[in-house]
C-alpha cells in the first residue's frame, strides 16, 4: 500500500511539473500570438459590419488603419527569412493598403477591398500555420 501511494504521489508530481513546464516553453514570445490576436479582432469588427449592414466609414477607416499598421509587424515579429513568408506578408501589407486608400464607404465597398485582404491571410495561414 505504502507502495502504491508512493508512485502515486511520483505520478501526480510528475503531471504538475510537466504541465509547468509546458506552459513556460508555450509562454516564450507571445508576440506572434498578439499580433495575430489583433489582426483578427480587426478583421472580424469588419466582417461583422458586413453582416450587419452598418459600415460607418469612420470604424471602417479606423479598423483597416489599425490592420495595415499592426502588418507591418508580421515579418520582424515572425522572424521567417523565407522569401515565400516575406512575400506574402508584403503582400499582405499591399493589399491592406490598397484598402485604406480605397476608403470604402458603403458594406459593398467594404467587402470588396477587404476580399483580398482575406484571401492572403488564408493563404499564408494554409502554408505556416
Amino acid at each position: 500500500m505504502r507502495v502504491a501511494l508512493m508512485i502515486l504521489l511520483g505520478l501526480v508530481i510528475g503531471v504538475i511539473g510537466t504541465a509547468n513546464v509546458m506552459n513556460a516553453l508555450a509562454a516564450r514570445n507571445p508576440m506572434p500570438k498578439a499580433v495575430m490576436e489583433t489582426m483578427g479582432y480587426h478583421m472580424g469588427e469588419l466582417k461583422n459590419a458586413i453582416k450587419a449592414k452598418q459600415c460607418d466609414p469612420a470604424k471602417v477607416q479606423h479598423h483597416l488603419a489599425r490592420l495595415q499598421s499592426t502588418a507591418t509587424d508580421i515579418t520582424p515579429v515572425f522572424g521567417i527569412d523565407e522569401k515565400a513568408f516575406t512575400d506574402d506578408a508584403s503582400q499582405l501589407q499591399n493589399r491592406l493598403q490598397q484598402a485604406v486608400q480605397a476608403a470604402p464607404a458603403t458594406c459593398e465597398a467594404l467587402a470588396a477591398a477587404v476580399k483580398p485582404v482575406g484571401e492572403t491571410c488564408k493563404s499564408c495561414h494554409q502554408q505556416y500555420r
